[in-house]
């Protein structure tokens, strides 16, 4: 089973609007400092009671963050403000250029699939897409040519154990 790593102290909260037959949806992500998403929210609206209960079972799974970073929506300040008292709360826009970079895996299966069908999609493919894009994602910037060879060879060897386990 894998196991995912401990996430860094350091948490990005982000919003990214994706269309599910042709109305807006939120899709809310917290992602650490590593690039690793902890866990998504997708909705139908910006609901700040929704997104406090997001907060607060990642808070319960992981520990209160050091840092939470966020863009300056009014509607993130106050949850992390009850949730997370002694967090740095940092809401500035260039601060977010890191978690930006992330939703290209998000937009790329979205635009392969022809866009989510629905709500339910939408949020199991994420959820289930992203432990599976961190297997085969190391993190090529602290790694040699060789040992980041040795890790995709460990992730596909991996995952070809899983597909078997699976079928039998």
């Amino acid at each position: 089973m894998f196991l995912r790593p401990r996430p860094n102290e350091k948490w990005h909260l982000d919003e990214v609007v994706i269309p599910i037959l042709g109305k807006n949806h939120w899709l809310w992500r917290i992602i650490d400092a590593d690039g690793d998403v902890l866990d998504i929210l997708v909705q139908t609206r910006p609901k700040a009671k929704a997104a406090k209960r997001f907060l607060q079972r990642l808070i319960t799974q992981f520990s209160d963050p050091r840092v939470v970073i966020t863009a300056k929506l009014r509607s993130d300040i106050k949850p992390i403000e009850t949730l997370a008292p002694d967090a740095d709360h940092r809401a500035h826009k260039g601060m977010k250029n890191a978690i930006e970079g992330s939703h290209t895996p998000t937009r790329k299966p979205e635009k392969t699939f022809g866009r989510f069908k629905s709500h339910q999609q939408a949020h199991s493919f994420l959820s289930a897409h992203e432990p599976i894009n961190l297997i085969f994602r190391p993190r090529r910037s602290k790694l040699s040519a060789t040992s980041y060879r040795h890790g995709q060879a460990d992730a596909f060897s991996l995952w070809a154990d899983f597909a078997s386990e699976m079928v039998a």
